[in-house]
């Protein structure tokens, strides 16, 4: 997965790595920055996502598309497909772009709007990658558990660099006898929830 990389999603990948550096140097606001994962990040949610059992795979917050790029090598290597939301209509935008410019269209289907109205249609959720505004987080951990299947993932991105405003959700996940979780000191720390 990792050492065939198609060339249209490594020159995405770089392109999208250059702007997010540029953007936090540059001191873009909060907001309008892509606020994407890092490199190994991307690899380790890709590897989770390759070995989680048959199911839906799903991402909570797309940004420009970056940690899909890396969800969508997993989801060809195990003939699975991406649903991913994102609510800011320019972000949007930039993902519709990267898949478009990466070939990832056949695995990827992009929703616009709060994927907390959304979760309740889908069941058998095999993964699940959360990286979206940290206030949205508990609301979708609690959405999603119940209609993952047995051995099911999901990865929350930023467990520890925003700790402090994702403490009761981190806290809930690691007592929650329905999965077994641990944080991870990969990037920005990641939690890392499987279905019991």
């Amino acid at each position: 997965m990792f050492h065939d990389i198609p060339q249209n999603i490594v020159d995405r990948m770089h392109t999208l790595e250059e702007r997010d550096r540029w953007d936090r140097e540059a001191g873009v606001e909060r907001m309008k920055r892509l606020r994407q994962i890092p490199p190994e990040t991307g690899r380790f949610i890709a590897l989770m996502a390759a070995a989680a059992p048959p199911g839906v795979w799903l991402e909570i917050g797309t940004s420009a598309g970056y940690s899909t790029l890396w969800l969508a090598l997993a989801a060809r290597e195990a003939g699975a497909r991406v649903t991913t939301f994102e609510v800011l209509p320019e972000k949007v935008a930039l993902a519709k772009e990267t898949f478009e410019l990466a070939g990832i269209s056949d695995v990827v289907t992009l929703v616009e709007g709060d994927a907390r109205e959304y979760l309740d249609r889908f069941r058998e959720i095999a993964f699940c990658f959360l990286d979206a505004d940290k206030e949205v987080y508990g609301d979708c951990y609690e959405a999603v558990i119940p209609d993952m299947v047995p051995g099911g993932v999901l990865t929350a991105d930023n467990a520890i660099n925003h700790r402090e405003t994702l403490q009761p959700m981190l806290d809930r996940a690691l007592e929650d006898d329905r999965v077994d979780s641990l944080i991870v000191p990969i990037g920005k720390g990641v939690l890392l929830s499987r279905k019991r």
